[in-house]
């Protein structure tokens, strides 16, 4: 699953990984650590990235689940309506 996913997503253009949110994650936990004061903006800007990946994960795996929709077949031609003229 995790290979569909990724692959998914480099299809679209994203190519976060695991290994990369891993080292945001140690290197957010320095800097929080280091400087104290910095800690709520490193956790929205964190909350912010994992939350559009969970977003891009989610929408590719419901594209991928989708059964693919045939067209719906057009509507039976309709007989002319009868005229009726007076004279």
């Amino acid at each position: 699953m995790t290979e569909a996913i990724e692959k998914g997503l480099k299809k679209i253009g994203v190519t976060v990984s695991k290994p990369v949110l891993a080292i945001l994650c140690i290197v957010f936990g320095i800097l929080v650590i280091v400087i104290p004061a910095l800690l709520g903006i490193i956790v929205g800007i964190f909350l912010i990235i994992e939350g559009v990946l969970l977003l891009i994960e989610h929408m590719e795996l419901q594209k991928q689940q989708q059964p693919k929709q045939e067209a719906p077949p057009p509507p039976p031609p309709q007989p002319p309506a009868p005229s009726t003229t007076q004279s």
